[in-house]
């Protein structure tokens, strides 16, 4: 009885270690970022989001409608140098050793590489995600949550979105982007 005991112990056991997963997560380098020096991290609801004129298509406005949140984490170069190498390091790992993000494309322009990914189908979206770093600007993550996007429906409405400036106070931005 006691060998039973042992092995079913010794089986419990390392399907304990081997399910659980050590995989690093955009989520959690968000997370992590929001406490270190030199990040700027924001959390924009779509509440602040609203289309350029009431003219615009319905698709518009359903695609709008079926975003939940955006995440913004940026790490400028100024004063950041020896990070900047780190965090590219860490965030093309994160997109590289996950499967969950997919590519849907790459650009270079202006000294700048740009990445897009999403999670979720292809016909329905939960997250698209931005990734983009420059030697003269520094790293950034934009995240856009949201329930079954369409990223081409997403492009589209992007061309008609403005930020809603009766509802943004620029000057609670303004000690974030100097740096105090």
């Amino acid at each position: 009885m006691k060998n039973i005991t042992k092995i079913f112990s010794l089986l419990l056991l390392i399907f304990m270690i081997t399910s659980c997963k050590n995989e690093k997560s955009l989520q959690g380098y968000l997370v992590e970022s929001q406490e270190k020096t030199g990040f700027i991290t924001v959390d924009i609801p779509t509440s602040f989001l609203q289309l350029k004129s009431d003219a615009v298509s319905e698709e518009a406005k359903e695609t709008l409608k079926s975003i939940r949140k955006v995440n913004v984490v940026a790490l400028p170069i100024k004063g950041n140098e020896a990070a900047y190498e780190v965090e590219k390091t860490k965030l093309k790992s994160i997109f590289k050793d996950n499967e969950d993000y997919k590519s849907l494309m790459s650009l270079k322009a202006k000294g700048m590489h740009v990445s897009l990914y999403y999670t979720g189908d292809t016909e329905s979206i939960d997250e698209v995600i931005a990734f983009g770093y420059g030697e003269e600007v520094g790293i950034g993550v934009a995240r856009l949550l949201g329930d079954h996007m369409n990223p081409a429906k997403i492009i589209e409405m992007m061309n008609s979105v403005k930020l809603d400036g009766d509802n943004v106070n620029l000057e609670q931005f303004s000690a974030i982007f100097s740096g105090k």
